[in-house]
This record gives C-alpha cells, structure tokens and sequence, in this order.
C-alpha cells in the first residue's frame, strides 16, 4: 500500500470533488479505490478530477475524470473550476487548457476569484449525444415516465456537453421524485452510454432553475454541465435569452451560449476543504494535519 498521492477535498457549489495530483506518475487511481473513496463519509464525492501529465502540446495537463461508480467522464464544468483553483494558488496562473475525455477545455480565473471554463460546443445530433435511435430534432425526443395518456414527465431535451444529457421541463423542480426516476431514465435504453437526468424550471428569460441526477453519480448538489445543458436547451427552444442564471441546489451559476463561436462558457465559484494523501490502488488515505 502506498499512501503518496496528494489530493485536495474541495466542491464547487456543492458538487463533491476530490482533485488528486498524479504528475510524474505512471500509475492511475483505480474504479476500485474511487469507489471505496466514495464509500467513506470523509471522502465521500461526485467526481474524481485526477491530474495526469500534459500528453498534447499547449496544454498544462492531462485531466482524467471519475464517477463516485468507479466509470469515467468526459467533462466536468464545476470540477474544472476545482483544479484552476488548487494549480493557480499553486502555481499563481490564471489560464489553464486541459486535455480531457472529452476534449480540450480552456479555462481562467478571474481576479474576483470566480472561475471562468470554456465548455466548448453543445452537440446536438442523434448520434453525437449519442442517442440509440434517429430523431431529427433533438429539442424534444419521445421519452416518458409514467402513463401513455398522463406522462409524469416528457418530452427532453437531449444534448452532450462532453457527456449525455436529458433536460426535461417542468413547472416545479421540486414536486418530482427525481431520486425515484434518476436511475430509471440514467439507464433508459435510449441512452447506450447512460445520460444525466436534469428537471428544468424556467423562472424568466434570464433565469433556471435546475435538479440533476448525475450519470454514475446520482442526485448532486451542482452539476456544471448539466447548467450548460439546460441553459444551451432553453435558449435553443426558444424559452430563454443565450446569457442567464442557473441555479442549482448549491447556488448560481453564470451561462453564456456565445453567438460567435458557439462556445459555452460557464463561471462559478470552488471551494477548498482539506488536504490529504490517498493510494490510487487501494482508495486508502490519510488526512494532513492542520498546520
């Protein structure tokens, strides 16, 4: 066992992650250790945002993305803003680009200590979220829960902001057990890599309201790339402008779907917790002492 691997305990408005540094290292942090970390209070995480070594040119490192389940992701916007934060204060840079699963992702921290990702292009075809059938118009893809005649919930939005995801539009984000239907559409036949299962509430033109069951994570409190979803879903529906406030159950995040580039950008606080040290084989770790 060889418990050397520096990691931080941090969260971004609530999203649960562990930013665990293994530059100048050969080895990667296990499904097996990520989910004997998750299985621990102390640890306990949505994502695990683990940094490898830069493998393209231009980029300051390698960002290798795990679920709470032990499964990868392509993306993660409030996780992102946790590793600008932990190499700025270490390294006192204020632009960084990653390569990620899902692509590259440029992001910067701004003087006022919020954090600005670059999330890229929304995908919007069949076969690029991906979806396990054609639908022409992904605005609105023939999904349900409940009965044929009185759905409880219908008709996503489906998108990939670097992973898949499903935006249903509700009147309350509240009045839906999103617990009890989560997994079930995380897991619905239609999505052949799963998806995340976001409620959408429009408050006003400039304004969400969101709930997500994350993919391989399940509910959380902030979920980075579910704002973008839902955020990029209203405006293309036409329910709100391209610039507005997402809030999730941490807080508010800032969205800008940019007419120029296409780009999505999103901005956000992160937060530092505590530090420790954990073996990427096993998940064992100790915690640093307090200075």
């Amino acid at each position: 066992m060889s418990i050397d691997v520096p990691f931080a305990r941090m969260n971004g408005l609530g999203n649960q992650i562990l930013v665990a540094d293994l530059r100048g290292r050969a080895d990667r942090i296990t499904p097996d250790a990520a989910r004997a970390l998750d299985a621990d209070p102390a640890t306990r995480f949505d994502q695990i945002m683990a940094i490898h070594d830069p493998r393209l040119e231009g980029t300051v490192a390698h960002v290798r993305i795990l679920n709470s389940d032990g499964s990868e992701a392509g993306a993660c916007g409030n996780g992102t803003r946790c590793v600008v934060q932990a190499l700025s204060s270490e390294t006192g840079l204020q632009d960084f680009v990653f390569e990620t699963l899902g692509g590259i992702v440029e992001a910067r921290e701004r003087d006022d200590g919020l954090i600005t990702v670059d999330m890229g292009s929304p995908r919007f075809g069949w076969a690029d979220i991906p979806l396990a059938e054609e639908f022409h118009d992904t605005r609105a893809i023939e999904l349900q829960i409940g009965p044929i005649d009185a759905p409880v919930l219908h008709s996503p939005s489906a998108v990939s902001m670097g992973n898949p995801h499903a935006v249903f539009w509700v009147d309350d984000v509240e009045a839906h057990a999103l617990d009890r239907f989560g997994p079930i559409l995380e897991n619905h036949p239609i999505f052949p890599d799963r998806a995340n299962i976001t409620l959408a509430q429009v408050i006003s033109r400039t304004h969400l309201r969101i709930r997500t069951w994350e993919r391989g994570a399940g509910l959380t409190l902030a979920c980075g790339t579910a704002a973008c979803a839902a955020a990029v879903s209203a405006a293309r529906t036409r329910r709100t402008e391209r610039v507005l406030t997402v809030t999730v159950p941490g807080g508010d995040l800032q969205i800008e779907w940019r007419v120029e580039d296409d780009h999505v950008l999103m901005t956000g606080p992160a937060e530092w917790e505590w530090s420790g040290r954990l073996d990427p084989a096993t998940g064992a770790f100790t915690r640093d002492e307090p200075a």
